[in-house]
């Protein structure tokens, strides 16, 4: 199979993001609204900042209002009169996650659909979101959850794709970036399908309206244009294996690619774990056992999933599949020993990749692929910060930053594991502890028991 025809395949997976029939979604609790408490203390805790690579021991953290006021050792720091206190004697307390290719429902499905996609990953530490597929009420609904009156992760809103379906011409181009902009949207989601003339208006007009573009590399493009045009974020290492020669996997060319990337300032959302089940030879049975997450989502998803999972398994041959993820593997490897600088995203919801839970997987297909935890980590909380423009926001665990944490069991920078140990999520100084973040999953999974088991 050539390169292309994989990129196509993938793509017509990709290209299905978020985009569901009508589907019946739980709400998210109604305690979900309930009034953060104004002080919070972490007593006795392990920090991991992520300002480099360290855990400062024995630690007390005070939020208070959504920020982080004071850190300092326990011994020392006086934790104020009425604070909620949580003893978090040999936990570690880290930022939270950051989910930089991530999509939310249409909203023709309603209000309900958006609610549990947002509680799934802030019960996973997911305290921001980068939709990479983009509605026209997104920008409306990053203004609701800032203000306070929907619960959920921050978030960063890409326009709906630009593509060789809307983008027939360089005049389409130029009319939808225009059109973005004015629209409120974070970023230009770029797609397949674009003409080497219509990506390169969207180029020059991006630049000049003062709006960042990134996503896929479309075919006619190519990752060495893409990257010279100055393509903010390139999604799933898109274009790098159309450069290179599957059967040789010439490790220069690879290393080329990598030093070509760090230069143009790019930043790699590699999705690795998405990518490994595509190309994997697991089974939608497999998949559904073998994933107790999948109880989160509506079996109309469910179904999707499966059949899209058989279409993959009749068209992609098992070799070709296992040269791929080697491919990939090396990439990302390659891309991170050039100093590229790489993002944390999971493309959920995608072929069994359920919101918040898909950074677990994701995580741990990053480590495999050679990357140390703390790179890993650091792909989604500091460097998400630094990508977004947002760093004296949140990204590190310091005083003035926004409290977006999580609290889990064990040292994140030595398992990633680690971060789904979860004992609590803070959210906006909003503290909720794992029986609180239970109680939400369980209800979600409750509205879909008895449909999922038929």
């Amino acid at each position: 199979m050539k390169n292309k025809h994989m990129k196509m395949l993938a793509g017509w997976l990709l290209s299905s993001a978020a985009l569901f029939g009508p589907l019946s979604f739980a709400q998210e609790p109604k305690s979900g609204q309930e009034q953060k408490a104004s002080v919070v203390a972490f007593i006795n805790v392990n920090v991991a900042p992520m300002d480099r690579e360290r855990v400062i021991e024995n630690q007390t953290v005070i939020v208070r209002d959504g920020r982080i006021t004071e850190i300092g050792p326990a011994a020392k720091v006086k934790v104020p009169d009425g604070a909620q206190r949580i003893n978090a004697q040999g936990k570690y307390l880290m930022p939270g996650l950051a989910e930089m290719h991530g999509h939310l429902p249409n909203p023709n499905q309603g209000e309900a659909v958006a609610n549990s996609f947002l509680t799934l990953f802030v019960a996973n530490g997911v305290t921001t979101v980068r939709g990479m597929f983009g509605f026209p009420n997104h920008p409306a609904l990053r203004a609701r959850i800032a203000k306070g009156e929907v619960f959920g992760p921050r978030l960063y809103a890409a326009s709906p794709a630009l593509s060789g379906q809307n983008a027939q011409s360089p005049e389409q181009g130029e009319q939808l970036v225009r059109q973005y902009k004015q629209d409120g949207f974070d970023l230009l989601k770029v797609h397949e399908g674009l003409s080497v003339a219509s990506y390169e208006r969207i180029v020059a007009v991006a630049n000049e309206v003062g709006i960042r573009f990134g996503g896929h590399v479309p075919n006619d493009v190519g990752i060495e244009l893409a990257l010279k045009a100055g393509q903010s974020s390139i999604e799933h290492i898109d274009g790098y294996l159309e450069a290179v020669d599957l059967d040789k996997l010439d490790d220069a060319r690879i290393k080329q690619l990598a030093t070509i990337t760090r230069e143009a300032g790019a930043w790699v959302t590699p999705t690795m774990a998405l990518w490994q089940t595509i190309y994997g030879r697991e089974t939608a049975e497999d998949l559904r056992r073998q994933r107790a997450e999948a109880q989160y989502m509506p079996p109309q998803a469910l179904n999707q999933w499966t059949q899209q999972r058989v279409n993959q398994l009749a068209n992609i041959p098992a070799d070709t599949g296992r040269r791929v993820i080697e491919f990939r593997d090396r990439m990302l490897k390659a891309l991170s020993d050039a100093g590229a600088k790489i993002l944390l995203g999971s493309d959920a919801p995608q072929l069994f990749s359920v919101p918040g839970f898909s950074l677990r997987r994701e995580m741990e297909a990053m480590v495999k692929a050679g990357l140390t935890p703390y790179q890993v980590l650091e792909s989604g909380t500091r460097n998400a910060a630094i990508y977004l423009n947002a760093e004296k926001e949140f990204g590190t665990v310091e005083v003035g930053k926004a409290a977006d944490l999580i609290l889990v069991d064990g040292n994140p920078l030595k398992d990633v594991t680690n971060v789904a140990k979860r004992a609590g999520v803070m959210l906006r100084g909003r503290w909720l502890p794992e029986s609180e973040l239970a109680r939400m999953l369980d209800a979600i999974a409750a509205s879909y028991k008895t449909t999922n088991q038929k």
